[in-house]
């Protein structure tokens, strides 16, 4: 099947059959996530991969105990990183590693500096917007893969935290649950609706 054709397949799947992902599938898909583009290559979000059971049924509740949470094979929750400061100090140190020298030896480019100030002017939800492009790609990875999926704003992020212990400077924006559909998935026979190209775009 062609890209747009596997786009056509893909569905917001609501409940899952529980069959899990092997290991190399699931590879494919955290490739994919790694290799989305990030303003000035930073990748400011963490993504916690999330495959034991009792975690997800701890999970469920602070999730509007949405079938996805624990039908799924692998939930996968996705934090903007607002330390912004640490994570240009390790990019820099990679691309010093990497001997990436149009960054680390310009006498007339000072990437950190560039790279706060542009922070600075985009606001605090500059991370949350990087992490966002990576759904994108995730979501297109499954499709791709014939890996169903189901991206899921709806919790409580203070709670998930909690759960996850995660470090204060990891920002829970949204979840993705992955798997297989399971046949009694009441949405699996809903129709695609989109709106229309005029609709949609104009063009100048």
């Amino acid at each position: 099947m062609s890209f747009i054709e596997n786009l056509n397949w893909r569905y917001a799947t609501r409940e899952f059959s529980g069959k899990k992902i092997s290991t190399d599938i699931l590879e494919k898909i955290l490739l994919a996530i790694r290799m989305t583009p990030s303003a000035f290559g930073v990748q400011p979000y963490h993504i916690t991969v999330i495959e034991d059971a009792k975690i997800k049924k701890t999970l469920k509740p602070f999730a509007w105990n949405q079938d996805q949470i624990d039908t799924c094979s692998h939930l996968l929750v996705f934090s903007a990183d607002l330390n912004t400061v640490k994570r240009i100090d390790d990019f820099l140190k990679l691309a010093e590693e990497a001997k990436l020298t149009e960054i680390t030896d310009d006498p007339e480019y000072d990437y950190r500096k560039e790279f706060n100030n542009f922070v600075k002017e985009m606001g605090p939800e500059w991370s949350a917007k990087q992490t966002y492009i990576t759904l994108g790609f995730a979501l297109a990875a499954c499709a791709e893969l014939k890996i169903d999926s189901c991206p899921i704003e709806g919790f409580e992020p203070k709670n998930f935290e909690k759960v996850l212990n995660l470090p204060t400077d990891l920002d829970p924006k949204f979840c993705l649950a992955i798997g297989y559909r399971s046949p009694n998935d009441t949405h699996l026979k809903s129709p695609k609706i989109r709106f229309s190209k005029k609709d949609l775009f104009d063009f100048r």
